[in-house]
């Protein structure tokens, strides 16, 4: 299977649950931000950029669980800023995983060894790197050579120690096809459990040329069909028919909230227009009708999985047949 049986369970009892309460918004993920600090400054992301804009004490341990307890999500994705940054990332895990939360710890990679052989595998447990392309491509992206060859060498090691291993690629303008696909296959060599992939988000804080626009990625993706049969993806299909342009979803920014040093982000992982001090106050002071591509500019080129799979996992409920594409897709190991 693509994903163990118990993340798939836990998923599909969250959603019954919540459709029996009449709940009609509802997160999936937490995206939980424990620090902003970072050891790479990434040409593609803002976070660095906000942490020098706004310095900002880490979360705490007790707000760490408790953000997960207010968002009762069955998953917990911990990101940043690099998590191994955090002091208490271990404490972290191992109460989200008492929790019975699925976990994703993301990483560059730099930091990870201590955490490999310090910390037990569990089945609840995925690692994440993040690997932009290849060495070169990663390198430049990542501003700092030697972050590819970190990263593989974390990954090896991580796999050797009997984690459940997962990588995370967003696509750029100058990410050629060819070299996506010789990234994949080398992580398939190294027994690598998924990947993940997505047209970078065009932050505005960014200010440079280096993202696809919503065309750019559709013909990029069209392009990769092939490639989709041969590697793990934990990508759905009907998310990967969207990236092809095969079909229109729209975007679920609630199934994904995240809490960081901040707050509670608004509205979503991806675009910040406002922060709360709790989780209900954010859901409920959103005004989600404001966003997506017909009604926000800055929605208007992303394709980012955050929101989109969300997406999917809800509707796929009321569809039968995407229900059991679904279902298909997840016994399916490549």
């Amino acid at each position: 299977m693509r994903f163990p049986a118990s993340l798939t369970t836990a998923l599909a009892a969250h959603i019954m649950k919540n459709a029996l309460k009449g709940e009609k918004r509802f997160p999936l993920v937490l995206m939980l931000e424990p620090t902003h600090r970072c050891n790479l400054a990434c040409a593609g992301c803002d976070r660095i950029r906000l942490q020098e804009e706004m310095q900002s004490e880490d979360l705490t341990l007790e707000e760490c669980l408790g953000a997960s307890e207010e968002a009762g999500a069955p998953v917990v994705t911990i990101t940043g800023g690099e998590p191994l940054l955090y002091r208490e990332l271990k404490p972290l895990v191992a109460g989200l995983l008492g929790r019975k939360r699925h976990v994703y710890l993301c990483s560059n990679g730099i930091l990870t060894e201590s955490f490999i052989e310090e910390f037990p595998p569990h089945e609840r447990l995925t690692l994440n790197f993040h690997l932009d392309g290849l060495e070169e491509t990663h390198d430049t992206i990542a501003n700092r050579e030697g972050t590819f060859r970190k990263a593989i060498h974390a990954i090896k090691g991580a796999k050797q120690r009997g984690f459940r291993v997962s990588t995370n690629t967003s696509v750029y303008r100058n990410t050629g096809v060819r070299e996506l696909e010789m990234l994949l296959s080398l992580l398939k060599s190294l027994n690598v459990d998924g990947n993940l992939i997505s047209p970078a988000f065009s932050y505005e804080s960014v200010g440079e040329t280096i993202f696809l626009d919503r065309a750019g990625a559709v013909d990029r993706f069209r392009r990769m069909e092939r490639i989709f049969e041969s590697f793990p993806f934990m990508n759905s299909p009907l998310y990967l028919d969207f990236l092809q342009g095969k079909r229109q979803l729209s975007c679920t920014p609630w199934g994904n909230p995240t809490r960081n040093p901040l707050g509670w982000k608004s509205p979503c992982y991806l675009i910040t227009d406002a922060y709360y001090s709790s989780f209900r106050e954010m859901m409920v002071k959103t005004r989600w009708e404001n966003y997506g591509p017909e009604s926000d500019s800055r929605c208007r080129n992303c394709m980012v999985h955050s929101g989109y799979e969300a997406t999917v996992t809800r509707s796929a409920f009321g569809s039968p047949g995407d229900l059991f594409r679904l279902l298909r897709w997840n016994l399916k190991r490549q």
